[in-house]
């Protein structure tokens, strides 16, 4: 007959387990630039903007949420994909983390500019570490097919209705966001089951799919997309693992240090509006799907 000491439990082992839920610190910051007029082009006097991306799409994924999603779930020399590749966060700090990393990138402009901002910010030997497939999310079986069932880790922040893309115009040159324009030539949709489908099949088992939304309100109504995606992530063989809160801004104390933009400057000071108060980015939601069965690599947590 054996005892327990209580005082001193046994050791946990070494693997990493998942907490139900999670909060995590994941302050939105980017190695992008705002946009920078060029000089103006031989014989004319009109100055270029530089391409650049949005706010909005500079906080889809930021470089914190990253390194947590990386570290968490991977390994060294791990795949990590991004099927919705909207600025060069993910793929940076994959390199960086000595991780192989693959960007879905169906759109030249999109793919140039953040070529531009990965060569501007990583060393050469870094960059060996990335690639980019000119291939939508839910093509990603297809564009990423020699890494089909090896991929540790993918990471996904799917487009949502109701947001700048429906009022981007191309004709407005100082607003040239590139993920903003590949939104509109893919028509900003979200295919919910090929794309959970193509995930399935390009993630090792025991691979993780991470992916990030936000609730909002849209036409007066309050949407919130995570509880659809869980449902449709178990049709296609997911097992939901854990929920996760990214906190977006930075954290003081016990404070949040949300900053308003001006067009919610300027909607406080209107009394006469009509309009929902204005919505801060506070956290994101992220749901993390697990491919069942294990690998039997040592990146598999």
């Amino acid at each position: 007959m054996t005892s327990t000491n209580k005082q001193n439990p046994t050791p946990a082992s070494g693997a990493r387990h998942l907490l139900p839920l999670s909060v995590w610190l994941c302050p939105d910051d980017s190695a992008d630039e705002p946009a920078q007029p060029s000089p103006p082009r031989h014989g004319s006097t009109q100055r270029v903007p530089r391409a650049r991306t949005c706010e909005r799409h500079l906080s889809m994924i930021s470089s914190g949420l990253a390194r947590h999603l990386i570290t968490t779930t991977t390994g060294e020399h791990d795949v990590v994909a991004d099927a919705f590749t909207t600025n060069s966060a993910t793929l940076r700090v994959a390199a960086e983390l000595d991780r192989r990393a693959i960007g879905c990138v169906p759109h030249f402009p999109l793919a140039r500019h953040i070529g531009a901002r990965l060569r501007a910010h990583l060393p050469h030997e870094h960059l060996g570490r990335i690639a980019m497939r000119p291939c939508r999310a839910d093509q990603m079986h297809r564009g990423i097919a020699d890494h089909c069932g090896q991929v540790a880790l993918v990471i996904a922040a799917p487009p949502t209705t109701g947001n700048r893309t429906a009022e981007f115009k191309p004709g407005r040159a100082w607003d040239a966001c590139s993920a903003c324009l590949s939104d509109v030539l893919s028509n900003g949709v979200f295919r919910a089951q090929p794309f959970l489908s193509a995930a399935y099949r390009v993630l090792r088992p025991g691979g993780h799919l991470a992916i990030v939304t936000t609730a909002r309100h849209h036409n007066g109504h309050f949407i919130d997309p995570a509880p659809a995606i869980i449902r449709e992530a178990r049709k296609a063989g997911f097992r939901y693992s854990q929920h996760i809160i990214a906190v977006r801004v930075p954290v003081e104390g016990d404070t949040l240090l949300i900053q308003a933009g001006p067009a919610s400057l300027g909607q406080l000071r209107d009394i006469r509006s009509r309009a929902l108060p204005p919505a801060a980015r506070v956290h994101a939601d992220v749901c993390l799907l697990t491919r069942p069965g294990s690998s039997g690599q040592a990146g598999d947590r």
